[in-house]
């Protein structure tokens, strides 16, 4: 990406950050976020990954939706993203109708839901604080 956002390719990297739990969910995409790890790379940059499932619709949705999500990523991570944090953008089945500009919002309310409460949301059930 020439926004100064570095990607996310491998596997271990997108469970990885699934497994802090730290997200936001907003109708047109859900917002994953965790620290990079410490020997990730020297310089700590913004890196980003992107996904959609099936459950999103057929190839050409899925590539539709992921390519609104790097758009929406490149405008607003290169600049309010935390450096040496990963996300994960997880695409849903709103992604390819909503609007440029309520993705574009969205992407902003989430990343202050993330950095205001650490992206917790409330506990799990049988858990506590």
């Amino acid at each position: 990406m020439a926004s100064g956002l570095a990607r996310l390719k491998t596997r271990a990297d997108f469970l990885r950050v699934a497994a802090t739990r730290r997200r936001a969910v907003r109708p047109g995409f859900v917002l994953q976020a965790a620290p990079q790890p410490p020997a990730s790379t020297a310089i700590e940059a913004v890196r980003v990954g992107f996904t959609a499932s099936r459950r999103v619709g057929n190839a050409v949705v899925r590539n539709r939706a992921k390519r609104r999500l790097r758009a929406v990523a490149a405008e607003v991570l290169a600049r309010g993203g935390r450096p040496g944090t990963d996300y994960v953008l997880v695409a849903r089945a709103a992604t390819g109708e909503r609007a440029y500009a309520e993705l574009v919002g969205d992407l902003q309310s989430a990343l202050r839901q993330i950095d205001r409460r650490g992206g917790d949301e409330r506990p799990r059930r049988g858990e506590e604080n």
